[in-house]
């Protein structure tokens, strides 16, 4: 049998991101590190990819300008 490959970015996430790294906390404030999706709302975040922010759940896509 072919060997397993060890999951990507470690931990129980599997890659993704922990919710930790998306906001950015000041104060009794939290902001936000990444853009929510327009089609889906304010509850979906956009992946950041090097040339473009894509939705994951809705496919929605916004290519970066040269």
């Amino acid at each position: 049998m072919a060997d397993k490959k060890p999951a990507g970015g470690g931990g129980k996430t599997g890659g993704h991101p922990t919710v930790h790294k998306l906001y950015k906390v000041s104060g009794e404030k939290a902001d936000r590190l990444r853009k929510s999706c327009p089609k889906c709302g304010s509850g979906t975040f956009m992946a950041q990819h090097k040339d473009r922010n894509s939705c994951g759940k809705c496919h929605y896509t916004e290519f970066a300008k040269k």
